[in-house]
């Protein structure tokens, strides 16, 4: 046994002094950059195979140490949608390797920051990856102010890039984004097509946030609902019916509740009157298995978790959901991976790395 821990000791000491080596840490630096550099191993995830949605942020506006605010990206036709920018979600974008120009439209829900902190750097970095035209993004009146926002607040920094790299490179009239406003009336509305793809949209009940609203994506007879931030509404029931995925939001009320009253233990009245605030307009965990059940769903995606859960307390989150729905539920987790096989059969969950 000492012999093995001393053998053990030798290589580990051998190890170390191999990466002080500066030809050894080159090596070492040029393998990392040409493994963060090449996506060629995504090109997969469009293939005309399945319909797919990937979380690139799972959290709420609570900070997190591995998960991005609210984002998720549906793949279908050789494009990405991405539905919200929260803070943080291009970040983990780039670090699962997506491809910028690849980027179909934005679609935000409302316009909370933390479903909008990073739309400015979701139209610089796929313009920068080589986008061939502005940005569409969808959302519900209001859009074009936020978009104008950011516009302007990007359009200083538009111009150093052109000025630097070229406007042959970087094509100064596709650096922007387009807002475009939906009509929102009862019951699913058509927002647009693109080839095989079709997407609805619906409005939701997050008073006194008005408008709020979810989408609904169909491709090739399978088809994935998000929800957006909301109460348990009726509405996200009729647009959700027999759809493969729901991507619901969960908030865990009695989590909540105890940040409340640790919030008062503290004397720190600000952060209590808020978490004593949220509550009523979000959805329980056990309410969007309620949701997911009424609508017939296959697969129940709960994201936008209050607050985000760490893997050992994920279990704790879903408190009461398995007693009414036992099966055809997950929690999502930045990079997790969802795929409808066109050809029918279950829908397949994984994780990018």
């Amino acid at each position: 046994m000492k012999k093995l821990l001393l053998l053990i000791v030798v290589l580990l000491a051998a190890a170390f002094a191999a990466f002080q080596v500066p030809a050894v840490q080159d090596r070492l630096v040029g393998a990392v950059m040409k493994r963060n550099m090449d996506n060629r191993d995504r090109q997969a995830l469009f293939a005309d195979d399945a319909l797919r949605l990937l979380v690139c942020g799972s959290s709420s506006p609570f900070p997190s140490e591995d998960r991005a605010r609210p984002c998720l990206a549906v793949i279908a036709g050789g494009k990405y949608y991405v539905v919200d920018t929260g803070p943080g979600s291009w970040n983990r974008m780039a670090l699962l390797r997506m491809p910028g120009e690849r980027i179909g439209a934005v679609l935000l829900t409302h316009f909370h920051s933390d479903h909008i902190g990073d739309l400015g750097e979701f139209d610089m970095q796929t313009w920068v990856a080589g986008r061939p035209g502005p940005l569409p993004v969808y959302g519900p009146q209001g859009v074009e102010k936020v978009v104008a926002g950011f516009n302007q607040a990007y359009g200083l920094d538009h111009g150093y890039r052109v000025a630097h790299h070229g406007a042959e490179m970087l094509k100064p009239e596709s650096g922007v984004m387009k807002p475009i406003t939906a009509g929102i009336g009862e019951g699913l509305q058509p927002l647009f097509t693109d080839g095989d793809l079709r997407v609805s949209i619906f409005a939701v009940s997050h008073a006194p946030i008005h408008p709020a609203v979810g989408y609904r994506f169909d491709y090739k007879g399978r088809s994935i609902v998000i929800s957006g931030d909301t109460v348990k509404d009726a509405r996200v029931i009729a647009a959700s019916r027999g759809v493969d995925l729901l991507a619901h939001e969960a908030q865990n009320q009695d989590m909540v509740a105890r940040l409340a009253a640790t919030a008062g233990s503290l004397d720190r009245p600000r952060l209590r009157k808020i978490f004593h605030d949220i509550p009523d307009y979000h959805t329980s965990p056990v309410e969007a298995a309620e949701v997911a059940n009424e609508a017939g769903v296959k697969l129940l995606l709960m994201y936008h978790l209050t607050p985000p859960p760490p893997k050992a307390l994920e279990r704790r989150f879903l408190a009461g959901v398995s007693d009414i729905r036992p099966r055809g539920v997950a929690l999502a987790r930045d990079g997790m991976l969802v795929e409808l096989p066109l050809a029918g059969g279950e829908p397949v969950v994984s994780r990018l790395r």
